[in-house]
């Protein structure tokens, strides 16, 4: 994490001596222990232990349980961006395209990967009606999850490996409520091969 990625207040309480443990992997550490419990029912002893500090530096440097959550959210989605658009870039066309990107979920959504969670699915449900200002690092996540996959649609679309026919609007919400649903799903202990059905049937949105 470089000093353009903390807020204005990590940065304020920054300007003393230097950091003295790595912030990417005490925030690494976080996400994991937010996934698989949930905002609520995660406590700050059990973030110490995880992300091996001492309470008081996690004061200083997040302030409090929602700081770190926060943080943790944005390189939880910096990171898995980076995976998503790989994956995505290696698809020649824009119905394999969409096929990446469903398949990134689905991959997410079985097994050890599975059983974690997702941390912004897990925030949707932990946010939605409690904190506004949290709840909107969520909301522009889906967004911009749903906003790609109607740009890919679209690319589908130019290239004539998606029919006119499809709404690429509709689609892509679609999809967003079948990636986001798979990874509640992958909570429960399905398959590889139940979630890779899952998601061949869904590209029949845009057959």
């Amino acid at each position: 994490m470089t000093a353009t990625d903390l807020t204005s207040d990590q940065k304020t309480r920054s300007r003393g001596r230097p950091r003295e443990f790595d912030m990417d992997a005490a925030l690494d550490a976080a996400l994991l222990v937010f996934s698989e419990r949930g905002y609520h029912a995660t406590s700050i002893s059990e973030l110490t232990e995880a992300m091996g500090l001492a309470s008081g530096s996690i004061y200083k440097a997040f302030k409090d349980k929602r700081g770190i959550f926060v943080a943790a959210f944005a390189r939880y989605r910096k990171l898995g961006r980076r995976r998503l658009e790989a994956m995505i870039a290696s698809a020649e066309t824009g119905r394999e395209k969409v096929f990446q990107m469903v398949m990134y979920y689905t991959e997410l959504s079985h097994g050890e990967a599975g059983r974690k969670g997702c941390l912004v699915v897990g925030g949707a449900n932990d946010f939605a009606l409690l904190d506004d200002e949290t709840a909107a690092h969520v909301v522009t996540a889906f967004a911009a999850d749903e906003k790609l996959m109607a740009d890919l649609i679209r690319i589908g679309q130019a290239d004539h490996t998606i029919p006119k026919t499809v709404d690429p609007d509709a689609a892509a919400l679609a999809f967003l409520c079948l990636t986001k649903g798979l990874r509640v799903i992958g909570k429960t202990g399905r398959s590889r091969q139940e979630m890779f059905a899952a998601a061949e049937a869904a590209m029949k949105l845009v057959t």
